[in-house]
C-alpha cells in the first residue's frame, strides 16, 4: 500500500475495483466515506456484483470477471488520446521519455522473445537504449516513435470504447463516465486513489492488473501524493506483516530475493541482485542491497557468519533455477507423492486452496501432518472427511493447540505499513501456547538432535542463532523483534559530512535506521525495512500512540511505526515539482525549504532534482529513479495486455490470437481438468467472502451467532438466469465445473445481471468460499471443488475469481 487508510480522506475521486470495501474493510471504508463527506469526493465501484460498497458509491459499474485489464487499458487510451495526463509529472518523474531498444516489439498478443514450448519469455530485447555513459537515452519532446510514451500510446490505442465494451460487458456510456471522472484528477490540485483487494490478485493476470492501475496513476500524477496511490486493502490485521516477513516462497525478509542454485556464492548472488545506475541523479537505493543482505545473514547465524565463510550464505537453502514453490506447486508435488510432511499453521488448505478434490487426495499421500491452530478444521480432519476411509490413509496427524491473537504479545502491521504493538490480554486455555513458542521448542529439539546424532547438512541447523527465550525458557517476542530491527555488532562511529555530525554507537546497541546497516558484518538486521522500529536506546516505536498531526493530512507520525523509516506515504518527493515546491499547497505533504525537506519523512534527504549537482529523482527504489511506464520486470510483458482467464466464455480473445496469458504455468495431471468456452459449463463464476465469515470459515463457523446469520453455502444467481433455469429463491441447487461440484442454496438476486459479450448474452454467478464439511453439519462443503489449479504468472496467486460452471436444480 503506497499510502494508508486515513489518507483515503484526502482523495477527490476514489475508484474501488477488485474490492468490496464496505463489507470486508469497514474501517478503511470509514475514511472513504470521510472523503465523500468532507471533500465531496466521487466514489466509483467497478465490480461484477452489486454490493453494500456499490450502495454507498456514486455509481456502480458491473463488468465481467477477468476483464479488468481491458477496462483499465481503455482508461489509459482515453487519458492519452484526450491529453488528460499530467505533463510535468509524466515528463520528469516517469520513464516516458526513455527510448526502447530497436529489437523490442509487440505483435498479435505476444511480445518479442517468447518461447511457446517453455511458455516463457527471454527478456533480452526488453531493454532501453543507453548513451556512451550507460545512461538511458531520452526524448523530452515525447515524439520519438520508439520512446516509451509513444509505444504505450500505440499499444493501448487498440483499447477503444467499442472493443473494451465488447470484452467487459460495460456500456460505452458507463466507460466514458468513469474514464472522464477519474482522469479529471490528472491536475495539480486534484488527487485520485484506487482501492483493491483479492478481486484483482485472484487472476492469471492479477499482477498486471495492479500494474495497469499503477501506469494510470503515474500518467495522472497520483503517485506519492496525499489522497493518491494504489492501495491494497488487506483482509486481516497482519497480512502486510506476513508478506514483509517473507511468507511468499520467492522472498527473504524485507522482500530480499531467495537465492537460486546457480548463485552458489555470496559474490554471485550480490552481483545478480544489486542494481547499477550510471545516472548521478538516480539514488538507486537498492545499490545498498549488500548491506541489507549481509546484515540479514548476521542475524541468522550470528558469530558463526564470517567474511571467510561468506557470512553463512552457503547455509541458506537455494531454489532450483526457474522453479516455483507456490501453494499450488506444493500440492501438485504432494499429489505425486514427493512431499512427505507438512506444517499447516493457522490455515485450512483443504477448504481454501483451488481444486479441493486434488488437495484432499494429496494430503492422503503424506507421512505426517502437523497442524497449529485455535480450532480443528477440514485439513486436520481430512482423513475422516466425506468419501474417505480412514483405514486407507497412512498420514499421521498432530494438532497442536495455539494461542489466539489476544492471548499473545507482539506486532501487527496494517495495510498502510503501520506496525502497531499489541499486548497480551489473557492467558490461552489449556495447553495452548503461541505459534512462536511452538516454533522455538521444535527447532530447539531439532538442534539438540543434530548436535547429538549428526545428520545430513548439519551446518545450517547447528549454526543457526537461536537464543530467543526468556529466563524461564519461554519465547521472548521482544528479543525476536529487536533482532529483526538489528544491532551494532561492534563499536561504530557514524559520520554525516553534510550535517557535520559524528555519532558513536556501542556494540549491542540497536540500529536506529537501515541507512546505518553495513555489508562488512558489523551490523545485524533480520529485516532491513524494520530497522528503526526501535531507537538506539531501546525505545519500542511500535508502542507509540501520539495523536499529533502537524500536517493536518492524517499522517500521525507519532502513532506506531511505519516502514520505511516512519514514512507514511511512499515516494512522497513526487508530490512536489522539480524545485521541491508542492504541486498542491492545500495538501502539502512535503516541501523543500532550501536546505531540508519539511513534512512527512522524505524519500531520502537529497535536494529536489532541479539541483543538478546533488538532487535526485523521486522514485529512489527504481534503478533509473523514475516511475516505470515500461516495466520489464513483469513475467508476461513490459506493458499490460488483456488475456482471457484460463476458463472463460470466449473461444477467441477479441484483441489478439493469444487467448490466455502466455506465461501462465499449465498444471497437467488427471485431476487438473479445464473446460473453456464449453457448452457444458456456460456461466462465468466468481468467489468471494461473506461479511459474517472469514476466509475458509474455519474460525468463524464455530461462532454460533455468526453461523446463525450465514448458516450454509449459497450461490448468488441473477433473477433472469434463475427464471431461465426454473430455479426459485431458497431451492437447493448443484453448481458444477470440470473439476467437481457443490450443493448449495440458490439466492436469486438482482445483484448479478447478464452481460453482452461479443454480441452474446453471458450470465455470471457467485459463491462465498467460507464453508467446509466439518462444521456445521449440512452447511455445505468447499466452493474450491470448482476452482482450477492455475495462478498469476508472476506470483502464482490462484485464479479464484473467474472460471466456468453450470447450475442445476439439486
Amino acid at each position: 500500500m503506497t499510502n494508508h487508510y486515513i489518507d483515503l480522506k484526502n482523495s477527490d475521486v476514489i475508484l474501488i475495483m477488485g474490492s468490496n470495501a464496505a463489507e470486508h474493510h469497514p474501517i478503511a471504508f470509514k475514511w472513504i466515506l470521510r472523503a465523500k463527506e468532507q471533500n465531496g469526493a466521487r466514489l466509483i465501484h467497478v465490480d461484477p456484483r452489486y454490493t453494500r460498497t456499490s450502495a454507498r458509491c456514486d455509481y456502480h459499474v458491473p463488468l465481467r470477471s477477468g476483464t479488468d485489464i481491458a477496462f483499465l487499458g481503455g482508461m489509459i487510451n482515453y487519458i492519452l488520446e484526450n491529453n488528460k495526463y499530467f505533463k510535468d509529472y509524466v515528463l520528469n518523474y516517469t520513464n516516458a521519455s526513455f527510448i526502447v531498444g530497436k529489437d523490442f516489439y509487440f505483435k498479435d498478443g505476444l511480445f518479442s522473445g517468447y518461447n511457446p514450448a517453455k511458455r516463457k519469455y527471454s527478456k533480452d530485447t526488453w531493454v532501453l537504449e543507453k548513451d556512451g555513459r550507460g545512461i538511458p537515452k531520452r526524448d523530452m519532446t515525447l515524439s520519438n516513435p520508439r520512446c516509451v510514451f509513444q509505444m504505450l500510446k500505440k499499444h493501448f490505442s487498440r483499447y477503444t470504447l467499442d472493443k473494451v465494451s465488447s470484452i467487459t460487458g460495460v456500456s460505452k456510456e458507463d466507460l466514458t463516465k468513469v474514464y472522464a471522472e477519474y482522469s479529471a484528477t490528472g491536475v495539480k490540485d486534484k488527487a485520485g486513489t484506487e482501492c483493491y483487494a483479492l478481486g484483482w490478485t485472484h487472476h492469471t493476470t492479477g499482477s498486471q492488473i495492479i500494474r495497469t492501475m499503477a501506469i494510470i496513476q503515474l500518467l495522472l500524477g497520483n503517485m506519492g501524493i496525499a489522497g493518491g496511490g494504489v492501495n491494497a486493502l488487506r483482509g486481516e490485521p497482519n497480512v502486510q506483516g506476513s508478506t514483509d516477513h517473507c511468507i511468499l516462497y520467492g522472498n527473504l525478509p524485507g522482500y530480499l530475493k531467495m537465492p537460486v542454485a546457480s548463485l552458489d556464492t555470496l559474490e554471485k548472488y550480490l552481483k545478480k541482485c544489486t542494481p547499477v545506475s550510471n545516472d548521478p541523479q538516480s539514488a538507486n537505493y537498492y545499490q545498498n542491497y549488500p548491506k541489507f543482505f549481509v546484515s540479514f545473514l548476521k542475524s541468522m547465524f550470528g558469530d558463526k557468519a564470517t567474511k571467510e565463510n561468506g557470512f553463512g550464505y552457503s547455509w541458506l537453502p537455494k531454489m532450483d533455477d526457474g522453479a516455483a514453490y507456490s501453494l499450488m506447486h506444493l500440492f501438485e508435488k504432494m499429489y505425486e507423492g514427493r512431499v512427505k510432511g507438512l506444517f499447516a499453521v493457522g490455515t485450512d488448505p483443504a477448504v481454501s486452496s483451488p481444486n479441493t478434490a486434488k488437495v484432499r487426495k494429496a494430503l492422503e499421500k503424506l507421512d505426517w501432518l502437523v497442524g497449529e491452530n485455535i480450532f480443528d478444521n477440514e485439513t486436520y480432519c481430512f482423513w475422516k472427511g466425506p468419501g474417505v476411509d480412514p483405514k486407507q490413509v497412512k498420514t499421521e496427524v498432530f494438532l497442536l493447540p495455539a494461542s489466539a491473537s489476544m492471548e499473545k504479545e507482539g506486532s501487527q502491521s496494517n495495510s498502510g505499513r503501520w506496525v502497531q504493538w499489541k499486548y497480551k490480554a489473557a492467558d490461552a486455555p489449556g495447553d495452548a501456547i503461541p505459534v512462536g513458542e511452538i516454533t522455538i521448542k521444535i527447532m530447539q529439539a531439532v538442534k539438540e538432535l543434530y548436535a547429538k546424532e549428526g545428520g545430513v547438512q548439519p551446518a545450517p541447523i547447528l549454526n543457526l542463532k537461536w537464543d530467543y527465550t526468556d529466563a524461564k525458557g519461554r519465547f521472548d517476542v521482544l528479543k525476536v523483534s529487536k533482532q529483526i530491527n538489528g544491532h551494532f555488532l561492534k563499536d561504530t562511529v557514524i559520520e554525516d559530512k553534510d550535517k557535520k555530525t559524528r555519532t558513536e554507537f556501542k556494540k549491542g546497541q540497536l540500529v536506529p535506521t537501515f541507512g546505518m546497516l553495513h555489508a562488512d558484518g558489523s551490523t545485524s538486521g533480520g529485516n532491513w525495512i524494520m530497522a528503526g522500529s526501535f531507537s538506539a536506546t531501546g525505545e519500542n516505536k511500535m508502542t507509540r500512540r501520539g495523536k499529533d498531526d502537524p500536517t493536518g493530512l492524517g499522517l500521525y507520525p507519532n502513532w506506531s511505526y511505519a516502514w520505511p523509516v516512519n514514512r507514511r506515504i511512499i515516494y512522497n518527493r513526487a508530490s512536489c515539482d522539480i524545485h521541491g515546491k508542492p504541486y498542491n499547497p492545500k495538501r502539502k505533504l512535503l516541501e523543500w525549504t532550501g536546505d531540508k525537506w519539511v513534512g512527512d519523512v522524505p524519500d531520502g534527504p537529497w535536494p529536489p532534482m532541479a539541483d543538478r549537482a546533488k538532487g535526485k529523482y523521486p522514485f529512489i527504489m527504481k534503478q533509473d529513479g523514475l516511475g516505470a511506464l515500461f516495466g520489464p520486470g513483469m513475467t508476461e510483458g513490459p506493458f499490460p495486455e488483456h488475456y482471457e482467464p484460463l476458463e472463460g466464455p470466449l473461444a477467441k480473445n477479441p484483441l489478439s490470437s493469444q487467448l490466455i496469458n502466455p506465461a501462465v504455468e499449465i498444471f497437467k495431471n488427471d485431476m487438473n481438468k479445464v473446460a473453456s468456452a464449453d457448452e457444458k459449463f456456460p456461466y462465468v463464476c466468481t468467489t468471494y467472502s461473506c461479511t459474517e465469515h472469514w476466509c475458509s470459515g474455519a474460525l468463524t463457523r464455530w461462532q454460533l451467532w455468526l453461523l446463525e446469520m450465514q448458516p450454509e453455502l449459497y450461490v448468488e444467481i441473477g433473477d433472469k438466469l434463475a427464471q431461465e433455469k426454473g430455479i426459485r429463491n431458497g431451492e437447493k441447487v448443484k453448481v458444477q465445473s470440470a473439476r467437481g461440484e457443490v450443493e448449495c442454496v440458490a439466492m436469486v438476486t438482482k445483484r448479478f445481471r447478464p452481460f453482452t459479450i461479443e454480441g452474446k448474452t453471458v450470465h455470471q454467478v457467485g459463491l462465498p468460499f467460507n464453508y467446509g464439511w466439518l462444521f456445521p453439519k449440512d452447511g455445505g462443503d468447499s466452493t474450491n471443488f470448482l476452482t482450477p489449479t492455475v495462478g498469476d504468472a508472476n506470483t502464482f496467486c490462484p485464479e479464484y475469481k473467474a472460471f466456468m460452471v453450470n447450475v442445476k436444480k439439486a
